[in-house]
């Protein structure tokens, strides 16, 4: 299979730190840790659907992190 043939079918998958990519359709089995976004057509359609679902390019836990609802934040500060 060639990526960049405009005739090949693609799915677009995420994996859980909700990042995406695209895959071959007519393989089966997508890889570990990856499941199907629900989308699948040509690259262009794909990569044009990625770019209005993957708006934050941060992985998923640093989001969390960062927001403080991460594992590792601390419960807020009581005033006294």
């Amino acid at each position: 299979m060639n990526w960049d043939d405009e005739n090949a079918v693609f799915k677009v998958v995420v994996n859980h730190e909700e990042q995406y990519s695209i895959w071959p359709a007519y393989k089966e089995k997508i890889p570990g840790g990856w499941r199907e976004a629900g989308k699948q057509g040509s690259k262009a359609e794909c990569l044009s659907y990625i770019e209005t679902h993957w708006t934050d390019m941060r992985p998923l836990s640093l989001r969390k992190a960062m927001d403080g609802a991460g594992p590792n934040a601390s419960a807020p500060a009581l005033s006294s």
